[in-house]
């Protein structure tokens, strides 16, 4: 799930957004078909009896629609834990639901201050030693405790998804999920949703061998209607001796940069593109902004994100692979420009979309 990277692992945040620590919560309107729910039903009372179950498509829709709704109205607080690459970290979060409107904040516990504020689809991103306030539009995916990134009706066509019982989290009970995948191109993911709402309390991404590789969780939480936003507002209207930095991104299509991807991973799906401009206001704030493309696929359940920029010798040495749990950037030179992929996929996926990607003009 956007997963949530170690948050002291800022490197990539001013360049590249698509790993800010919130994401655009999707808000779906998935109806609970009265099948589906006698399905889970009947799987719930499995689960109890200690039985595993394939889930069918309705109950898969059902159960992770259930999952997002609960992250975008469900008024909760506490504290959640990242751990990926050997690196264990925390943030306090804080979402208010009230009317139409959503706020939030993520404040981090280790490594580098920073707290970020959503209202909405606005994200303040306020780095309080450096005194810079980055303002921009999210568009794209969410993230944890939201749980879907495009279409849920795909999804059983690259994962099996099965009930495994219940388990406790920070003092709840849960239901368990197994999110299995059909091939090599994704990592699998094992869920644990709060029984009574539906809320996200632990998500893991797995290895081919079962191993974890990155998880976030909630050490504590409260779910309570009675939360108040006032602070936040108060905090997100006030800029005074911060030097703000609005990030424009404007909606495009690949094809129309000049750019073809001509195939994808099986299971991936175009989610949208932005143009954006990418600089690192906090290491030189007298740096050139530099314009790029952002392109996102995804499975449903996890995303591949392309960066293409102008090819600048000084700022690109050389060809970089690295991973830090289960995420994987690799940056290569392609002609005139930088190709840079990030996702929380295998190696191999991020080069098949790589060598699909072509310059048209």
């Amino acid at each position: 799930m956007r997963r949530l990277k170690p948050l002291s692992a800022d490197i990539t945040l001013m360049a590249y957004p698509v790993h800010d620590s919130f994401k655009l919560i999707p808000k779906l309107a998935l109806a609970f078909l009265c099948s589906a729910a006698m399905h889970v039903q009947v799987n719930a009372q499995n689960a109890i009896a200690g039985k595993t179950e394939i889930l069918d498509a309705p109950s898969v829709r059902a159960w992770l629609s259930r999952i997002d709704e609960a992250a975008a109205h469900t008024n909760y607080q506490g504290t959640f834990v990242v751990s990926a690459g050997g690196t264990v970290s925390s943030a306090r979060i804080l979402h208010v639901c009230e009317g139409a409107n959503q706020i939030e904040s993520i404040e981090n516990l280790d490594g580098v201050a920073r707290r970020v504020i959503r209202f909405n689809d606005e994200v303040q991103t306020l780095w309080p030693q450096q005194k810079v306030l980055l303002i921009a539009q999210r568009r794209m995916v969410g993230e944890f405790p939201a749980l879907l990134k495009g279409s849920v009706d795909r999804i059983n066509e690259v994962y099996v998804i099965s009930r495994e019982g219940q388990e406790r989290v920070a003092g709840f009970d849960a239901d368990v999920l197994s999110v299995r995948p059909r091939d090599d191109a994704r990592f699998g993911h094992r869920l644990w949703a709060e029984v009574k709402t539906g809320l996200l309390l632990r998500a893991e991404v797995l290895g081919a061998s079962d191993e974890v590789l990155e998880s976030a969780a909630f050490s504590d939480l409260l779910m309570n209607n009675k939360l108040s936003a006032t602070k936040l507002q108060q905090a997100r209207k006030n800029q005074v001796g911060l030097r703000v930095i609005h990030q424009d991104l404007q909606q495009t299509q690949l094809e129309a940069e000049g750019w073809l991807m001509r195939s994808m991973a099986p299971g991936f799906r175009a989610v949208g593109a932005v143009r954006r401009e990418m600089n690192s206001a906090l290491d030189d704030p007298s740096g050139k902004a530099v314009n790029a493309v952002q392109a996102v696929y995804s499975d449903g359940m996890t995303y591949v994100s392309i960066f293409i920029e102008p090819f600048a010798p000084e700022r690109h040495k050389r060809a970089v692979q690295t991973s830090i749990g289960a995420t994987h950037t690799m940056m290569r030179r392609q002609g005139s420009w930088w190709i840079t992929l990030m996702g929380d996929v295998p190696p191999p996926t991020l080069l098949q979309f790589y060598k699909a990607l072509e310059r048209r003009h």
